[in-house]
């Protein structure tokens, strides 16, 4: 029961803002499996499907979505079959073809607030004839909490999951996590000036990235849960491990990087760019992660435009690191930023969860 969990934090000090349902009302929509598809005779935008929905007969369907293809398992609404909004599935003759249900995109289901470029495509292993909701499990709660600021071991699913633990005496059982084996030899230098800004920093070296395959759905939808929008598969690893475990990881473009990692407050005059694109003179109280060309990063804050991963990264290097609260507290705000990394550093990430994090991540 959510809201009995709710009241339990919130009697144990953590304030509950909201208890939500995960997604918006829906009916009638089940897992289906793309058999055909066909220009439309009298539309050049609209393709002529058949899909299996697990009644028995393929289905015709026609769907204006350039990315469906043969052989994807999808989200269909049958007829009579109620989309949020109150949006009623019926027979309907599209340009002369008839059309008996619905392939749906995110946004259509209520997953996705902006409108969604194609139709939700779902795991090769989805079973056809299921219920959507049930596959995806969304007739579920989300508990928002509102943590004060010394309450930061509960920035997390894990830091919530020991505090609920307590409350009701059970026993919490966590990812498990065993150290990945090396397969390379690669290394990247990395000295650490600040000690005291920075007590602890592991780097790895990840080759062979691929940053244009399609982050698996179910991570994309933890994270939509979340509140954090998904963005490639790096960069959704990283966000979903800090949400996981509360600890914040950064991603930089190994290709990018010269000479070796520096862990240093800034010098006069410096600057960077932001990934944000926006342009900042940096103080020299900042903590900064930089290379033998400058400044990389806002240590514990914000990464930098120039070494952040894109479409073109095939090797990363991964950073891990415990930042003093004092070196980050109000830093960003000062900059005018506020991000989830800051958020966490401010308030103190536990030292010993660099080296787990960074394993759950590999």
């Amino acid at each position: 029961d959510a809201q009995a969990i709710a009241d339990q934090i919130t009697m144990a000090g953590l304030e509950v803002d909201a208890v939500e349902a995960v997604a918006a009302a829906f009916s009638g929509v089940v897992v289906a499996e793309v058999l055909s598809k066909e220009k439309h005779p009298d539309a050049d935008k609209l393709n002529v499907c058949t899909v299996d929905d697990g009644t028995g007969a393929p289905v015709q369907v026609v769907c204006g979505a350039a990315n469906v293809a043969v052989g994807q398992k999808v989200p269909f609404a049958q007829v009579g079959g109620v989309l949020p909004g109150d949006f009623k599935i019926k027979k309907a003759k599209l340009r002369g073809v008839e059309s008996n249900g619905m392939i749906c995109s995110a946004s259509e289901l209520g997953l996705e607030e902006e409108t969604s470029p194609g139709i939700l495509v779902l795991s090769e292993a989805a079973p056809v004839g299921v219920s959507f909701r049930a596959y995806m499990q969304l007739d579920d709660m989300t508990i928002e909490v509102d943590l004060t600021p010394n309450r930061g071991d509960c920035l997390s699913i894990k830091g919530l999951a020991r505090e609920v633990g307590v409350l009701n005496r059970l026993a919490v059982s966590g990812p498990q996590m065993t150290p990945v084996p090396a397969t390379i030899d690669d290394t990247f230098p990395v000295r650490v000036d600040a000690v005291e800004q920075c007590p602890r920093y592991l780097g790895r070296v990840i080759k062979g990235v691929d940053v244009q395959v399609e982050t698996p759905l179910w991570m994309v939808e933890r994270l939509r849960r979340s509140g954090v929008r998904s963005i490639d598969p790096v960069v959704d690893v990283t966000n979903y491990v800090m949400l996981e475990l509360g600890q914040p990881l950064h991603a930089f473009d190994r290709d990018n990087l010269h000479g070796g990692i520096c862990v240093r407050m800034a010098q006069p005059s410096e600057r960077l760019t932001l990934l944000d694109g926006q342009d900042v003179a940096l103080r020299q109280d900042t903590l900064l992660i930089a290379d033998e060309r400058g400044p990389l990063a806002m240590a514990g804050v914000m990464g930098g435009e120039n070494s952040g991963v894109s479409e073109k990264t095939h090797t990363i290097f991964l950073e891990s690191a415990f930042f003093a609260p004092l070196a980050i507290a109000g830093k960003a705000r000062s900059y005018g930023l506020h991000t989830d990394a800051s958020h966490r550093y401010e308030r103190g990430v536990d030292p010993e969860l660099a080296s787990v994090a960074i394993e759950r991540a590999t």
